[in-house]
């Protein structure tokens, strides 16, 4: 009786069989996602129409009419004659102009002569970031503190100098995509432990570092980044002693530090109110202690939960990196902007195409955060199918 029932059993599984014909291929593609109801037609024939007409009159200017070398304006201010009865138009964007000034845009007015300093921190930077964001590269404890605890003070020796034979280079000198890099870098890396600090202050059950931290957190979130800026540049030496003054460069990156500190906080407080109680609740039927419980437990979880949280500020942080502009310090965008009153490059083009410029090296460096957040999340996802 027993074989009879066993002679049911399957030994292996049915192999896969191939999809149905009609749901697969570049056509399935295209009914499903752009002809599926006749008004789907009609939008994507519309698109397509405009993209037809636009595309190539944007790919003229910026690359087929454009102006790619030269030395002066009259490359870049130069009238061409469109065919037809189309009017008379500009040339295409004036490249040139980009490449004339390009070390300019990255350096600022640091020395010609130093800038090797700040590339070897560039390049240091590099070497640190990239292990660290490879999952499979050993050692990740050692290169956290060789990147956000030795570099930073490697990189004021650098970039700074006035020691070991280095000249000193004053930061009203440095500009461009330097500055962006800096203040960004150095917003990041304070901003993420103060905000993990300030929202477990704020959810403390002693009401005066709730208080303190509320406080902060709201004052701060509740004022422009402007007005943070402009405090710390004017304000804040008026609170230090008789004789005592504080760079300017290093306020800005205070009062950029404090600001993003603040939103952190509260991007970390709502991964923190996702964790069910229950996880709370275990760690301390464990007999973990506090920190043991937030360090291993609650926090790693509530920091996955809100990476999309995370990386939002970060990206947001990188482009109000411009707004120091405001207080006499020229980032990337800034410092593109002070190029258009140059009397030697000036022509109806070159402001757009500078713009155009610092918007695809923003655009670059956002949407590289972007695309290795979604990285980072589909690695960490334990709840889904990958």
């Amino acid at each position: 009786m027993a074989s009879t029932q066993s002679s049911y059993v399957r030994a292996q599984m049915i192999a896969a069989e191939p999809p149905p014909p009609g749901v697969t291929g570049a056509a399935h593609w295209l009914k499903t996602n752009l002809f599926a109801t006749p008004k789907d037609t009609i939008l994507t024939v519309i698109a397509l129409l405009l993209l037809a007409w636009y595309v190539p009159q944007v790919l003229n200017w910026l690359f087929f009419n454009a102006q790619w070398m030269g030395t002066d304006r009259s490359f870049c201010a130069t009238v061409v004659q469109s065919g037809g009865s189309q009017p008379e138009g500009w040339s295409g964007a004036c490249w040139a102009f980009i490449g004339s000034r390009f070390d300019q845009f990255i350096f600022g007015r640091y020395p010609i002569d130093e800038r090797w300093r700040p590339t070897l921190v560039g390049i240091l930077f590099v070497a640190l970031l990239v292990p660290l964001m490879i999952p499979k590269v050993p050692y990740k404890g050692w290169n956290a503190i060789l990147l956000f605890v030795v570099l930073p003070v490697v990189s004021f020796f650098l970039l700074v100098g006035g020691v070991f034979g280095l000249r000193h280079v004053e930061t009203s000198l440095w500009g461009g995509l330097m500055v962006t890099l800096i203040l960004s870098f150095v917003g990041m890396a304070v901003s993420f432990p103060l905000g993990i600090l300030l929202a477990l202050g704020r959810r403390s059950p002693m009401p005066v570092i709730k208080t303190l931290c509320v406080t902060f957190i709201e004052i701060v979130r509740g004022v422009p980044l402007i007005t943070v800026l402009f405090m710390a540049s004017v304000m804040l030496p008026l609170f230090m002693p008789q004789g005592v003054t504080v760079d300017r460069f290093l306020r800005a990156l205070i009062g950029f530090s404090i600001f993003a500190s603040a939103y952190m906080a509260e991007v970390i407080r709502g991964g923190l109110q996702a964790i069910p109680k229950g996880q709370y609740e275990g760690a301390d039927s464990l007999g973990f202690s506090y920190w043991q419980k937030t360090g291993l437990i609650v926090l790693p979880q509530a920091i996955k939960i809100v990476i999309p949280g995370i990386v939002n500020t970060f990206i947001g942080m990188f482009k109000d990196t411009s707004l120091v502009s405001i207080i006499g310090m020229f980032d990337l965008l800034g410092i593109i902007r002070q190029n258009f009153a140059d009397v030697s490059w000036a022509s109806p083009v070159t402001p757009l195409t500078g713009l155009i410029f610092a918007g695809f090296v923003f655009w670059i460096f956002c949407f590289g955060m972007s695309r290795y957040s979604m990285f980072v999340e589909r690695r960490l996802d334990t709840g889904h199918k990958r």
